[in-house]
């Protein structure tokens, strides 16, 4: 009973109040009609009982409505405010509109409210001089090591990726979409570099010259050196274009991060998320097509924004007029982009490995999943849709539509980029990276503990945004 959400275990009681009357009334007409003894009055108990039962379901059935629309579901909305502030980044005023008929609970809220975001505000501020003089360092170590002409990659213990820079991203381009918190091996021969790393430890070598062949065979020369015991390595090849800019990618708090067995069993934040949107011909996933695929790539909880796809697609049929309203597509502008299978197949690699999100997921995930057979390539990944985690966050009765959850968490979408794949899959991660700490605040930490959240809100309807 405990599992059940608020306004299901009130429906229940009234149901409960509904039967239980209706049980008190047969049994009163029962004991009246044994007392009178009278075969006659037969008839007149029943009308009574019939019109008493329906009397009685309907008085309750009512009051529930009420109750539901006037107590429950602010209630409901109320609790949700109060999870959204205090474990999100959001401090706008609680809206008392929403539990206007629950007496002083709105405004008692509002000035708790109030009164923990002066607090905060003083904290927030001396931790903004602190990042503004970090981000300042960060600058100036990233001008003087754009000066080096190396492509640097780090790798943690597991042989992960955890700093790579714009020299590196160019050689792993080469060989896979370039991506953090994946593996080395993913663009590197795996047997090279688990030799040169034995080679290392049995010679007690800290640095060490380097040739590796890449999985596309092209082969890059340079260093590897070795971290303190169990620290992972940084590889420092050639660089294909010295003078080329040099934008890091990096999150070091991977280094101390194993990676995820078992996916139900792990930490949200230790996994890795591709949050994509399509845009297509129609609504229909039997007939229509996609004209546009993006997404991004969430790491350690964390938006990675240079990690992103974005990519037209030819049809193979005209776009009707209609969706072109929509995401403002024509016919000109894919005449000359690729069929969706070859786009489809640079989506999957930069998918690997990844949990895939999306905003009413079932629909965008058709289109991928329907040319699975005719390529041989599946997409296995585990899925979350943002539309079930809104109604986990925000209860069930609340509005799912991509504009409402970023409206409640503050995410802004530029008119612009809004209902353009790239555009619309941003707005769901910087959503879905807003609920991450609500979700966590509800003890919901592991991706089974999630899946098994989403049950719940199995039979909320798919909308489409």
């Amino acid at each position: 009973m405990k599992d059940l959400s608020l306004r299901l275990r009130v429906f229940l009681f009234f149901c409960l109040i509904g039967f239980g009357g209706l049980l008190v009334v047969v049994l009163a007409l029962w004991l009246g009609f044994r007392q009178l003894d009278d075969p006659d009055a037969m008839s007149a108990f029943v009308t009574i009982g019939i019109v008493s039962a329906f009397g009685l379901i309907a008085l309750a059935a009512f009051v529930w409505l009420l109750f539901d629309e006037n107590v429950s579901k602010p209630i409901e909305a109320l609790a949700a405010q109060f999870r959204v502030r205090a474990d999100a980044d959001i401090d706008t005023a609680i809206d008392a509109q929403t539990a206007k008929y629950l007496g002083d609970l709105a405004p008692a809220a509002t000035a708790i409210n109030r009164k923990l975001g002066k607090m905060s505000q003083t904290i927030t501020e001396t931790v903004a001089q602190k990042t503004a003089r970090l981000e300042r360092q960060r600058q100036q170590l990233l001008r003087i090591l754009s000066d080096v002409p190396i492509a640097v990659i780090v790798a943690s213990h597991d042989h992960q990726i955890v700093l790579y820079d714009g020299q590196a991203a160019d050689l792993m381009e080469r060989e896979a979409p370039a991506r953090l918190n994946c593996s080395v091996f993913d663009y590197l021969d795996e047997a090279t570099v688990r030799e040169l790393l034995s080679k290392m430890s049995e010679k007690k070598q800290v640095r060490r010259e380097a040739t590796i062949k890449g999985k596309s065979g092209a082969v890059y020369t340079g260093h590897i050196r070795l971290f303190d015991k169990d620290g992972g390595y940084t590889l420092m090849l050639e660089p294909l274009a010295p003078d080329a800019s040099r934008p890091l990618v990096y999150d070091f708090d991977l280094l101390d991060k194993e990676r995820p067995g078992d996916p139900n069993e792990a930490a949200l934040r230790d996994l890795t998320f591709v949050v994509f949107d399509s845009e297509t011909t129609g609504l229909n996933p039997a007939k229509d097509e996609v004209v546009q695929l993006g997404a991004v790539r969430i790491v350690n909880g964390k938006i990675i924004h240079s990690e992103i796809f974005n990519a037209l697609v030819n049809p193979g049929m005209p776009i009707p007029p209609g969706s072109t309203k929509v995401h403002r597509i024509t016919d000109k502008m894919v005449a000359d982009a690729p069929r969706f299978p070859p786009v489809r197949a640079d989506f999957h690699a930069f998918a690997k490995d990844a949990v895939i999100v999306a905003h009413n997921a079932p629909f965008d995930m058709a289109f991928l999943h329907r040319y699975a057979k005719q390529t041989g390539l599946h997409f296995e990944n585990p899925i979350l849709d943002t539309v079930h985690l809104s109604a986990i966050v925000f209860g069930g009765s609340a509005e799912h539509t991509l504009d409402a959850l970023c409206d409640r968490l503050e995410v802004e979408v530029p008119v612009a980029l809004r209902h353009t794949a790239l555009g619309d899959a941003m707005a769901t991660a910087e959503a879905f990276v807003a609920m991450l700490p609500i979700l966590e605040g509800r003890g919901l930490r592991t991706f089974g503990a999630i899946k098994a959240e989403m049950q719940k809100h199995a039979r909320i309807l798919a909308v489409q945004d």
